[in-house]
């Protein structure tokens, strides 16, 4: 089987998928080389074995402890990555995945104090680093905080049984949950919470009211991973952009990124990591001013030729696109 893209190199075949809730699915993977990765890191997937469609999805197994690489992925209605993983991909079935990415790791903080929040889907990395300091840091004193809908969408349900955490559904609220939305209360009640290491996952309103109250409460060690990128609404004013192919002008507000910019008009553009990583967003600016904080992935003659990554490209002007 041919690698489809240089991007993810790394072959593993599918050898059992377990359903956790009505919506969500773990692939456990086996890999034959030696596949690195740290506690709440994700890696890139070549989606239906395509160069073209990457997605990117924590790695939810803890290296040293998990057994198997595993993929937790919510079926999203008409998502291309997710409508393939959880409804096409089989047992035997081979994937292709990159290198582990990302930064939203525990490993490196010297702290022994933590506050692990998740929302819905956002609970992969935030388990996977919950086995880690039970495994490595015994001693550690580890509080978690775990958002749901309902009772029925509770993510690795039978292993939570074996960690202290705090389980909140939002309806339908049954014995040994808190029924509602995190709130300031809430956090407030987490014993020593300014001491602690916060690390939250999950939709960006949760984590930009998490991050809100947390810091009301004086916890200096915050960190976050968005689980999704929400789309801005259009705008018709600001910075003007103009595609030649096809032919086509629309506007995105000052401070956005190319991809925002994109991606709020509804321009077709491949996305995956987001981060400046994977190259999947690479665009070319004919024309305008820009800064960057990321050209992995482009060669110099690229850069040369006015390509960029969509996700790292900070216009400063009206810019004119390939």
């Amino acid at each position: 089987m041919t690698m489809p893209t240089p991007l993810c190199p790394w072959r593993m075949q599918v050898h059992h998928i377990t359903q956790e809730t009505p919506d969500v699915w773990t692939l456990a993977l086996l890999c034959h080389d030696q596949y690195r990765w740290r506690a709440g890191q994700y890696a890139l997937v070549s989606i239906n074995n395509s160069p073209d469609i990457l997605r990117a999805y924590t790695i939810s197994a803890t290296p040293g402890i998990s057994p198997f690489i595993t993929l937790t992925v919510r079926r999203i209605d008409d998502g291309v990555g997710s409508g393939w993983l959880t409804q096409q991909v089989k047992r035997g079935d081979y994937l292709w995945l990159s290198d582990a990415q990302g930064d939203f790791t525990c490993d490196t903080e010297a702290n022994d104090r933590f506050l692990l929040l998740a929302a819905g889907c956002g609970v992969t990395p935030i388990m996977s680093m919950r086995r880690w300091l039970a495994k490595h840091r015994p001693a550690a004193d580890v509080a978690v905080i775990y958002n749901v809908r309902t009772p029925q969408d509770v993510i690795f349900a039978d292993e939570w049984r074996d960690y202290p955490v705090t389980l909140m559904a939002e309806q339908q609220a049954t014995l040994g949950f808190i029924e509602g939305r995190i709130t300031p209360e809430i956090l407030a009640a987490v014993p020593d919470i300014a001491a602690r290491t916060v690390m939250v996952c999950g939709p960006a309103p949760y984590m930009d009211a998490v991050e809100q109250h947390v810091k009301a409460l004086g916890v200096t060690r915050f960190h976050k991973e968005k689980f999704f990128t929400p789309v801005a609404a259009p705008v018709a004013s600001g910075l003007k952009f103009t595609t030649l192919s096809p032919a086509r002008e629309f506007y995105g507000p000052v401070g956005t990124t190319l991809l925002e910019a994109l991606e709020s008009n509804k321009v077709a553009v491949n996305a995956a990591c987001r981060a400046g990583v994977c190259g999947s967003c690479k665009t070319r600016v004919l024309s305008g001013e820009y800064t960057t904080t990321s050209t992995m992935t482009l060669t110099e003659r690229e850069v040369a030729d006015g390509y960029v990554l969509a996700c790292s490209c900070h216009p400063q002007s009206d810019l004119v696109l390939a």
